[in-house]
């Protein structure tokens, strides 16, 4: 079976904090986050302007600009996430499913970075493994 996996990277400044942690991410801070939209296809557009994709960088950002819009960038996270503590777990599956629930096509995960040696990836089937790259 022929198989693709693409990805669209995306940043948002924001605060938030931890309310239940045990150290100081129990008070308020902020991250230059980082991220990844994991997109698979099988099949390559076969003609038109977006000939030879499985789909077009900017379809994704299509999904996902709007997210980073109105709740991620430059946002104290606590306030704009319907999350009791958002981590970059909570943050992840958040997306995923707001992604999910607009219909993205393909989707298979969606990683975040709040520092540059911590992160998650998430990703709702353990069948669509992707293979993720280093060099982020």
């Amino acid at each position: 079976m022929t198989d693709w996996t693409i990805y669209k990277e995306f940043r948002f400044e924001a605060a938030h904090r931890l309310p239940h942690h045990d150290g100081p991410c129990q008070r308020l801070h902020g991250h230059s986050w980082r991220g990844r939209v994991y997109v698979r296809g099988q099949t390559l557009i076969p003609e038109g302007p977006k000939q030879g994709m499985v789909m077009d960088f900017g379809d994704i950002a299509v999904y996902l600009d709007p997210l980073v819009e109105k709740y991620l960038d430059h946002y104290y996270l606590n306030e704009t996430l319907p999350l009791e503590s958002p981590t970059s777990e909570a943050i992840a599956r958040w997306i995923y499913e707001q992604l999910a629930a607009a219909g993205l096509p393909g989707l298979v995960a969606v990683e975040i970075r709040e520092t540059c040696t911590s992160g998650c990836v998430y990703r709702q089937d353990a069948a669509s493994v992707v293979k993720m790259t280093d060099g982020f």
